[in-house]
Parts: C-alpha cells; sequence; structure tokens
C-alpha cells in the first residue's frame, strides 16, 4: 500500500473523467495511456493483430479458440498452496511492474491494465488488501463495478479453484463487451436450452444445460433481487459442495441502461481437464476458466491450437462443467427456494 500513491495515474483528463463518475471512458483513457508509456504492454497488443483464430458452430452457440501465446504463465499458473506460498503476489500494489499504473475504482479496488490481453482491451480490477479470492462477501461490488464501466467492458470472476491466476489476492477482471461469443448466443441459448424456474416481474432466472456447460443466467434491474438469488444459488450449492472453499464457479456480468444487470454463472466440476496433466506426446495446455466457458478457448501453445476441433472442445468444456445430475439438483432446489 506505501507505493500506491506512485502508481495512481494522476492528470487533469483522467480526474475529470472520474470526477464525473465516467469510469468507462476512465479506463479507455487509461489505456490510451500505458499503450504510450509501457512498452511490455504495447508489444503484447500490438501482437494481437498476427493472433490466428478459428470459430466452431454449435447447435444455437458460437466457440472461438484463440493461439495466444502470451498466455501461457496464466494457464499453466501453478496455484495449489505450497507454489503461492513461494512467491510474491504479483497483484500486490508494491509488486507491480514500474512501468505499470492503475486508477482507483469504487472504493477498495485499483483498475489496471492487462498487459497479457486476451481482450482488445483488458483490465485486471485488483483489491487494494491482500485477502484471498472470494466472491460472496464482494459480490455487491462486482455488481457495482459492472454497472460503473457500462457500456463499454464486461466483468468477469473466476472462482480460486477454477481459473484464478492470484487465489491468494482478490480481483476481478474487465474486457471489451460483446467480445465473448456467449454475449451474443446468450438470449438464443435461454430459449432453446434454458429452463425457467423464476420470473417476476422484477427478475427471471434460467437454467441453461447447452450439451457443454452448466448455466444460470439472471437478469434484473434491481440490485437487491440479484443480490437474493445469487446467495439462494451459492448457498444451494456450497450445500452440495462442502469440501471447497466456495463452490467452483465462474462468472460475467454487463450492465444495460434499460434493461439492468445480466449476470452469467457457470458451475463446475473441475480445475482443468485430464488432458492438461497427460504425458508430453497427449498434453494439451487447456485449463478453462470463465473467458473460455464464455465461447473464447486459449491455447498458448500452436500445437493444441492445431488440434482443437469442435469434438475436443465439446470433451473439455464437458468434463470441467458441473455434472448434469448436480445440476438438475440444484435447479430443483433453487426454484422451490425462490418460489
Amino acid at each position: 500500500m506505501k507505493f500506491l500513491d506512485e502508481k495512481i495515474l494522476n492528470d487533469f483528463q483522467v480526474n475529470d473523467l472520474i470526477y464525473q463518475n465516467d469510469f468507462a471512458l476512465a479506463a479507455d483513457y487509461l489505456f490510451r495511456s500505458q499503450m504510450k508509456s509501457w512498452q511490455l504492454m504495447k508489444n503484447n497488443y500490438d501482437a494481437q493483430q498476427n493472433i490466428k483464430t478459428k470459430s466452431f458452430w454449435f447447435e444455437s452457440f458460437k466457440f472461438n479458440v484463440q493461439y495466444n501465446p502470451e498466455r501461457i504463465k496464466s494457464t499453466s499458473a501453478s496455484v495449489d498452496e505450497k507454489s503461492i506460498s513461494h512467491r510474491a503476489c504479483f497483484l500486490c500494489t508494491n509488486n507491480l511492474p514500474d512501468d505499470q499504473q492503475g486508477i482507483l475504482i469504487g472504493d477498495n479496488f485499483i483498475l489496471l491494465c492487462n498487459p497479457y490481453p486476451i481482450f482488445p482491451q483488458h483490465f485486471t480490477i485488483t483489491a487494494l488488501e491482500h485477502k484471498p479470492q472470494m466472491i460472496l462477501d464482494h459480490f455487491r461490488e462486482f455488481l457495482v463495478l459492472s454497472k460503473i464501466l457500462f457500456p463499454r467492458y464486461t466483468m468477469i470472476y473466476n472462482g480460486p479453484a477454477c481459473g484464478a491466476s492470484a487465489p491468494d489476492h482478490l480481483h476481478f477482471q474487465a474486457g471489451t463487451k460483446n467480445f465473448m461469443p456467449i454475449e451474443n448466443d446468450i438470449q438464443q441459448m435461454k430459449n432453446d436450452f434454458g429452463k425457467l424456474i423464476q420470473e417476476k416481474e422484477d427478475i427471471s432466472t434460467t437454467f441453461i444445460n447447452d450439451g457443454l456447460r452448466r448455466i444460470v443466467l439472471i437478469e434484473s434491474a434491481d440490485q437487491s433481487q440479484i443480490e437474493k438469488v445469487f446467495n439462494a444459488i451459492f448457498n444451494t450449492y456450497k450445500k452440495i459442495s462442502p469440501a471447497e472453499s466456495e463452490p467452483m464457479m465462474n462468472l460475467l456480468c454487463s450492465y444495460d441502461k434499460e434493461f439492468g444487470w445480466s449476470l452469467i454463472i457457470f458451475l463446475r466440476s473441475k480445475h482443468r481437464p485430464d488432458y492438461f496433466f497427460k504425458d508430453d506426446s497427449e498434453k494439451m495446455l487447456i485449463s478453462p476458466a470463465a473467458v473460455d466457458l464464455g465461447g473464447f478457448v486459449i491455447t498458448p501453445r500452436e500445437e493444441d491450437f492445431l488440434m482443437a476441433d469442435k469434438a475436443l472442445l465439446l470433451q473439455i468444456i464437458n468434463e470441467v462443467s458441473l455434472d448434469q445430475d448436480i445440476f438438475s439438483l440444484i435447479e430443483k432446489k433453487v426454484q422451490t427456494e425462490l418460489n
């Protein structure tokens, strides 16, 4: 914390945007400023112009696969307690790279440019205090930040046991809105695969099983109602998965001035697929987190990118997603509680 002041971008234009509560434009300004002042970041974003991507269509939704070698540290990160205890926390303010700066957002967070991007603009939103990755106590802040960053960015949360590369330090991510295929596909998926378990004037909750993922979609303009439903899902899920520090889940959230929040919850059964742990000849470095489950699968090795096809995506995403029977059980229990 003692190095916080020197890590805050402080000039008239960004301060004026923050004063006007236009944090989306302030984030964009930060991004453009860091592109000029931080060579590593500029190099990695410039390299995105040559990144390879291929697409696969399923019944009513799309998956993209991206070859992105700069993401190898995140994809292969060791997140066991021993490994974490032997490294400095790279999200703490005093450990940030010399050239990295950010803006304060909300009461307890600093917004930073992610120098190893997936999105055209990719941010990490890091708690100022070093404390564990855990969503329940910070879900309200997650919703508030998604509203603050309207209309440019989608908020992302990776659970400590299913995608967070720093499970010891609370953080979210934000990326360019509508970049992940699921953001454009979710309403059609709701129609084709969804079971509406709650529909009221101020909120709707839908359980979706598209054959690859087990998803809950909550839509509402009433923040308190979303919190109530999320707590019901979280607590029901935790009773069924008591061994975890929190039930395995990834979240995507965006806000719309007319319709309110759209919260997508991916329910998980495991962190990484079996392919991740195979011998070298069969190993694939694919470690699905929220962005991957959102339809944008990252492969940091070219051989994995070339191997990825529709059948492989079906196998890997289905393997890390929650068992269908447990998903149905949670659906029934939540429906009973909400109605």
